[in-house]
């Protein structure tokens, strides 16, 4: 059977405290569970323009993406395979508003981050890359 991906981004975004922006998923997969702002890129977008469209769309706040941290493959429904570049973004600005497929928004230190309920592979792959908030 042929693996069919699908492209999707991630957005690492850090404010001056080190706490790292999550979204409470309100959508499959994942619903419920928290993880780094994303989605699917669009055709013809890349990773990084994703990324920045996806953060504005689901946390209301503008960043501007500095460069790939990393790759992820997670399993899909329908035997689709995500493929997941996440990408540094810096906070430009906004005020923090839970939109799109977003049920809830909200910066965590590395202890709230411990503790709440996260996408399968979410902490290990920040840890991986060196971005766990602080």
């Amino acid at each position: 059977m042929d693996i069919r991906y699908v492209a999707c981004a991630g957005a690492i975004v850090h404010d001056d405290g080190g706490r790292l922006l999550l979204v409470r998923r309100g959508r499959e997969p994942g619903r419920g569970l928290w993880s780094v702002p994303g989605g699917r890129c669009e055709p013809g977008e890349d990773a990084a323009a994703a990324a920045v469209r996806e953060t504005y769309e689901e946390t209301g706040l503008a960043v501007r993406a500095t460069g790939l941290v990393g790759r992820v493959e997670r399993p899909g429904p329908a035997g689709v395979t995500y493929l997941i570049d996440d990408v540094a973004c810096t906070l430009l600005g906004g005020t923090p508003r839970a939109g799109d497929d977003a049920d809830e928004v909200g910066w965590v230190t590395a202890a709230e981050l411990a503790a709440l309920p996260v996408t399968d592979g979410l902490v290990e792959a920040l840890a991986g890359w060196g971005v766990l908030p602080r």
